[in-house]
């Protein structure tokens, strides 16, 4: 595994690829578990009305993605007009609303998935109802510049724009309450910013075969503009994503599918796709290494056993080792993508980790909150806050949004 670093950043990435609401001002994040209680401002969402879902049908013959197609929307989230002069981007999401079970089962945090290099939230379309049949609350979100987010009028598409637009779209749809974040492949390192920057938020974390350990693009970042373009419209060719995903699975034979080829690169045929990903890779890409060791919330590691992008024995071993609290599961005969190649196996690890004792303190109190009378909540927050910070348990009460 030491060969290339940077021929195996951009592989990694790219394969891991394949397989709105309007507010008056940006407000930054709460900065502090004591500042929840003293936020006034709450995002209201609201659909972006110029967003059209895909068109999987006409294309794809899997249903899993005609149906996470049709639950798709775009909402409009607060950034700085560094990321958008308007104060705000279109993030396009899937929401899973946890179900019912046939057997009482604990409350569990939300859970906020974020897809790889250059793909979508449609790489959740299997997980994302497994988990909701489960009884988890389960949104995964498109970075900004990816999926199917707004291109136009943005002035950046760097790692740092869309760490704040992730920020923003929790802050509106989720309403800043404590979230556990899983990143797969890039969008383990996008969620290792998220939780450094926001440790309010992220009281859970879930790293799936996750690129943590590797900093930046590789040379692409030092490209002149116009051989960047070349290099970007090469990385959206189907010979190369073709190649990509059959690297990602255990069993190719049965998951690299013309389908899941056409799923993995739809998005890329979007007019200002090329002009977005030119900004992330000249930006110099995320550089989670150094922030891994930050991320105190529990902490799963779920890895592919037979994973041919990122080597298990190498990075999951090293995120064990360096995460203050951290769990290993394999998934056995599986490769880079646990979520589309053994989604069942892969929501049960999930929906155990969300349930088990080290969540317990923070959700009792989350669903005190949530049933709470609404004048009362923020006097009553201050309490819990006080009470918890005593017994030394880390808790932010917020209502889970169902």
């Amino acid at each position: 595994m030491r060969k290339n670093r940077n021929v195996g950043a951009i592989v990694a990435v790219v394969t891991a690829g394949l397989v709105a609401s309007r507010t008056s001002a940006f407000v930054p994040m709460a900065s502090s578990p004591a500042s929840w209680g003293k936020r006034t401002a709450v995002f209201m969402a609201e659909d972006d009305m110029s967003f059209s879902p895909p068109d999987t049908a006409a294309e794809i013959s899997e249903q899993a993605c005609t149906d996470a197609a049709a639950r798709m929307r775009r909402i409009n989230v607060p950034v700085s007009t560094t990321v958008s002069p308007t104060e705000t981007v279109g993030i396009s999401y899937i929401h899973w609303p946890a179900e019912k079970t046939s057997t009482p089962t604990k409350k569990t945090l939300p859970l906020l998935l974020v897809h790889g290099f250059d793909s979508s939230c449609l790489e959740y379309r299997r997980l994302g109802p497994k988990l909701a049949a489960l009884g988890i609350d389960t949104y995964a979100v498109d970075l900004l510049g990816w999926g199917y987010t707004q291109l136009e009028g943005v002035n950046s598409f760097s790692a740092e724009a869309k760490v704040e637009a992730l920020q923003g779209f929790w802050n509106t749809v989720g309403k800043g309450s404590p979230v556990c974040v899983a990143g797969a492949s890039l969008g383990g390192a996008a969620a290792i910013e998220f939780g450094s920057a926001s440790p309010d938020m992220v009281k859970g974390a879930i790293f799936i075969d996750a690129q943590g350990f590797v900093d930046g693009v590789g040379p692409m970042a030092a490209l002149p503009k116009p051989l960047a373009r070349l290099g970007v419209k090469v990385l959206k060719s189907v010979p190369l994503r073709n190649s990509a995903n059959q690297m990602s699975y255990y069993k190719p034979e049965t998951f690299a599918t013309d389908d899941a080829l056409k799923v993995g690169r739809m998005h890329c045929l979007r007019d200002g796709w090329d002009d977005a990903l030119v900004s992330f890779m000249l930006s110099g890409g995320f550089s989670p290494s150094k922030k891994v060791e930050t991320i105190s919330a529990p902490s799963l590691v779920l890895w592919g056993r037979q994973d041919g992008i990122l080597d298990g024995k190498e990075f999951a071993t090293k995120f064990v080792e360096t995460l203050p609290d951290a769990e290993l599961r394999w998934i056995e005969e599986c490769g880079h993508v646990p979520h589309l190649e053994q989604p069942e196996e892969t929501a049960q690890v999930i929906a155990s980790f969300l349930r088990s004792e080290k969540f317990a303190p923070l959700v009792m109190e989350l669903v005190t909150m949530n049933n709470m009378d609404p004048s009362m909540s923020s006097k009553v927050m201050g309490g819990l806050l006080g009470a918890a910070a005593v017994a030394g348990v880390a808790t932010t009460a917020m209502s889970i949004i169902q």
